[in-house]
């Protein structure tokens, strides 16, 4: 039991990408990047493009594959703060929803 705590889950950052409204609001957030890219008035359409895939990959790879940890307070002992949120996402199941949904977004980018 998690005493003291906002959430039910011993590491909320296992569920955040499979919890409501989350995907939505990924693509209204590349949209919205892309928008504001485009509104430089000296680039070009296939430069926002390419800025947008960049972006965006930069991005997903340090918030993924680089930063480690939690910022939740977790009764694991210091087991999640070893590892990186890609590592942590689903409890580290593979193939989930949310793994194929974060791996088809750069190619369609």
């Amino acid at each position: 039991m998690n005493v003291g705590v906002a959430h039910s889950e011993v590491n909320p950052n296992t569920r955040v990408m499979s919890s409501r409204g989350v995907w939505l609001a990924y693509g209204i957030s590349v949209g919205l990047l892309h928008v504001v890219l485009l509104s430089i008035p000296f680039f070009s359409i296939p430069v926002v493009w390419t800025l947008t895939n960049v972006i965006h990959n930069l991005v997903m790879f340090l918030l993924l594959h680089v930063v480690k940890g939690t910022p939740f307070e977790t009764p694991d002992q210091g087991a999640a703060r070893l590892l990186t949120h890609g590592e942590q996402m689903d409890h580290g199941a593979q193939c989930t929803s949310a793994r194929k949904f974060l791996s088809v977004s750069p190619v369609v980018l």
